[in-house]
């Protein structure tokens, strides 16, 4: 665990009569320390994204339009990122962490736990916007909750295809959407490359969903996570939209749980293949120190480690 988070040591906080007192570590096991900061973080990201969305739909366009929904998302990662970010690396997204682990920066035996805390947050956010919004939502569809149709209202939980869209093309549209996001995300943390600056990261990984949603949003609501789309559904389907959640856009909701991860694969992948390995070695770089991409055992705050 030592190469997951940082050590804590007690802090000299006050000085009485040259005895030194020290703060006091409430909780030292480190498993329990990064699973309940990622679902505090997975938990504010959801919050506040997920409300954004309901905002927009129950007001009817008086309160905001699709790109209110943009803005709350990626502004709403930067907040979570901030909450978790030294003590799990804040990844809110569970086709990050199956992404680091492919690539080594998260060991595989942790990824159960970084699971489990981001359903557990995405699911309580939902839960909690459900319970905020309860009357607008009622008063919006007039107590019928569906899936689909003109006051259709679970979208305001868990991302739905276009009616257009086929399960073929809405499959490449989740790969592609995951793939930018990790691909980007590897390349603002590559210390040889133009990496993002030391404290920015959280808000480069926001405007980095926020672009996504503004570019690659419109067919299925980018999801691009299957944590933070699962979680919600399962709420929606016991909160009284049933099992339409499931069967709505021909089946869709396996989609977003089963494309992210492999997009984010192929995006990290990529940008490695392409760029990362080519840097130069030290003696290339004309005697330079220069440090390759900040590995999660050393730098748990990098940009890789904050995203939807």
């Amino acid at each position: 665990m030592k190469d997951l988070v940082q050590s804590v040591k007690p802090r000299v906080f006050q000085q009485r009569g040259g005895k030194v007192t020290r703060s006091k570590v409430w909780l030292k096991n480190e498993l329990i320390r990064v699973g309940l900061a990622e679902s505090l973080s997975t938990y504010v990201m959801m919050s506040l994204g997920l409300g954004s969305v309901a905002q927009v739909v129950t007001g009817q366009g008086a309160f905001g339009q699709y790109l209110s929904i943009n803005l709350g998302f990626g502004l709403a990662v930067a907040m979570g990122s901030h909450v978790g970010g030294k003590i799990s690396g804040a990844h809110m997204n569970g086709a990050v962490s199956f992404t680091m682990c492919v690539f080594r920066r998260l060991p595989w035996k942790m990824l159960p736990l970084y699971i489990s805390a981001q359903l557990l947050g995405s699911f309580l956010a939902a839960g909690t916007i459900y319970a905020v919004y309860y009357e607008a939502i009622y008063d919006y569809c007039r107590g019928n909750l569906t899936v689909t149709g003109e006051k259709a209202t679970a979208g305001i939980f868990a991302t739905y295809p276009a009616p257009y869209l086929s399960l073929i093309a809405g499959f490449f549209d989740q790969v592609f959407g995951t793939a930018m996001l990790l691909l980007c995300l590897m390349a603002l943390s590559d210390q040889k490359n133009k990496p993002a600056p030391a404290g920015s990261e959280p808000a480069f990984a926001g405007f980095l969903v926020l672009l996504i949603g503004i570019s690659l949003g419109s067919n299925s609501g980018y999801a691009i996570n299957p944590t933070r789309d699962i979680a919600p559904r399962v709420f929606t389907a016991m909160a009284g939209w049933g099992s339409d959640v499931f069967r709505a856009g021909n089946g869709w909701w396996w989609v977003p749980l089963v494309a992210p991860p492999i997009g984010g694969v192929l995006g990290a992948g990529l940008y490695k293949a392409v760029v990362e390995l080519h840097h130069p070695h030290l003696s290339e770089a004309g005697g330079e120190m220069v440090e390759e991409a900040v590995p999660l055992d050393k730098e748990i705050n990098t940009i890789e480690n904050m995203c939807v």
